[in-house]
């Protein structure tokens, strides 16, 4: 108990004096393990360990893949075709900034991403159009979370890492797909009414054969999803070669068919996703060690031993899991959080008979939520600072959307099925 409780207790501390996330893992497992008398180089070897899982190849690919679309022009074509397709209805350019999210998060994975590639096209241009700026910044970093379910997603792919590559990659991606189109539809029926209340004008559609046009220049980028969770799941290739063929696909499509790849843009994605892969490997590196430590410690035995004693339903300790997760999301980023609370939450939900499929899909979901909760929201930050404006007001307005979001993330904890139909099929 006492090394249980420096480990938490230095973790946290850290944290709350504005130690970078990585460094307080790594500092808190050190202190722990010279409390425990071993040698310090464990440390480092668990550091080496933690980064050097083949899966985990499959994360900086996607992130490059994710970076060539976004320079490529594949975020220009998707705008276009969501406006196409949604841009009349109520709420207009919010209505296209949900879609917009949805097949764009396909491609980069990531709701810091998806928020700042669609927010930061959409929300200047949504104040311009009139929008409210708080309404503009609570759209996009809601339907950002969608990036987190859709195909390739990187958090799916950490979270098998981080359950020891015994949850299939194909079935994750496949789960994934009805809870987000569900968080879809909340979203785009949550713009819809505040759309409508707040008076917002809408636009004329603009016809069969526009919508035709922008979605035949941003097909050749949107059959990348399908060659991902189709190749995937017809056994062709593992995600880590599917998404070494992503990378190959995506440069094609950038050079030879959209021609926006100059030298200078290839410069910047390279940069940028080294930069990305860079702070998230660090990040699993070190969570990783505090995991074992976690695991050395017992502590995943104790906690099914304690939510034994206050539940016995599996519905119920899901519940109890959820509002947990839910806690500890509004102050940790989702790497550490993935490679944290799955070697204690996961052997709870396996006791219980719950899915680790399931599992998987309700943990991802609750902590992209944690991103838009305050006070430590990264999304929320990141979509506030895009609108230039305070969290404060961005979260006046934000509580309809935020029920949005919980009521999907409750119909998926209570109908399992909702993510476990698809990669049963």
């Amino acid at each position: 108990m006492p090394a249980t409780a420096l480990l938490f207790l230095s973790f946290f501390i850290l944290l709350a004096l504005g130690v970078p996330v990585a460094f307080a893992l790594a500092t808190a497992s050190l202190a722990t393990i010279i409390y425990l008398g071993l040698p310090p180089l464990v440390l480092v070897i668990e550091l080496a360990a933690g980064a050097n899982a083949s899966t985990l190849l499959a994360i900086p690919l996607f992130i490059l893949t994710g970076e060539i679309m976004l320079r490529g022009g594949l975020s220009d074509r998707i705008i276009a075709l969501a406006t196409s397709l949604v841009g009349h209805m109520r709420g207009g350019l919010g209505q296209v900034n949900v879609v917009a999210s949805m097949l764009f998060g396909g491609v980069s994975g990531s709701a810091i991403a998806d928020v700042s590639a669609i927010g930061g096209t959409m929300i200047p241009q949504m104040k311009q159009r009139g929008f409210d700026a708080d309404f503009a910044v609570n759209v996009s970093i809601t339907a950002a979370l969608v990036a987190l379910l859709v195909p390739p997603s990187h958090n799916l792919i950490l979270y098998s890492a981080a359950a020891g590559g015994g949850v299939s990659i194909a079935k994750l991606f496949a789960a994934g797909i009805v809870p987000a189109i569900m968080l879809t539809l909340a979203v785009m029926a949550t713009t819809y009414v505040l759309a409508w209340r707040r008076g917002y004008r809408t636009e004329v559609f603009p016809g069969a054969r526009t919508v035709l046009r922008c979605l035949i220049a941003a097909l050749p980028g949107l059959l990348l999803i399908l060659i991902i969770l189709g190749g995937i799941r017809a056994g062709i290739f593992t995600a880590v070669e599917s998404a070494s063929i992503a990378v190959l696909y995506a440069l094609a499509i950038a050079t030879l068919v959209y021609r926006q790849m100059s030298p200078g843009a290839f410069m910047q994605m390279l940069s940028g996703a080294v930069r990305t892969t860079g702070v998230i490997l660090f990040v699993i590196a070190a969570a990783a060690a505090f995991g074992w430590l976690l695991a050395y410690l017992q502590v995943p035995a104790a906690t099914v031993a304690a939510l034994k004693s206050v539940a016995d339903s599996p519905t119920a300790v899901l519940l109890l899991m959820v509002m947990a997760l839910l806690i500890l999301g509004t102050f940790m980023d989702m790497a550490p959080m993935i490679i944290i609370c799955t070697p204690i939450f996961l052997p709870v939900a396996q006791a219980y008979g719950i899915s680790p499929v399931h599992f998987g899909v309700v943990l991802i979901l609750t902590a992209g939520i944690g991103l838009i909760t305050p006070p430590v929201g990264s999304v929320l930050f990141v979509g506030a600072g895009i609108g230039q404006i305070s969290v404060g007001q961005a979260l006046r307005s934000i509580w309809p959307f935020y029920l949005a979001a919980l009521s999907v993330l409750l119909l998926v904890v209570l109908v399992p099925s909702l993510s476990l139909w698809l990669p049963g099929l």
